[in-house]
């Protein structure tokens, strides 16, 4: 369903200057901020955590060990 609201020239001009890209639409602008301001999910906090834990046991390859490995050295 869409609809249309009514919004003030001072909060346009903020919207507006949050903009990423000329062509973004307001809709757009407000997600990307609605997204900031959610908390992680337990499922995220815990893949982080095991991120962390991967990198802290050396559980991880370097841009130069992977570039190496897809033949891409000389990029």
């Amino acid at each position: 369903m869409v609809t249309t609201i009514q919004i003030s020239a001072k909060l346009r001009e903020e919207l507006t200057g949050k903009k990423v890209f000329d062509r973004e639409t307001y809709e757009e602008v407000i997600w990307d901020l609605i997204e900031d301001s959610m908390e992680l999910g337990k499922q995220t906090k815990g893949e982080i955590k095991r991120a962390r834990a991967e990198i802290k046991s050396g559980k991880f390859y370097t841009l130069s060990q992977v570039k190496k490995e897809l033949g891409l050295s000389n990029v």
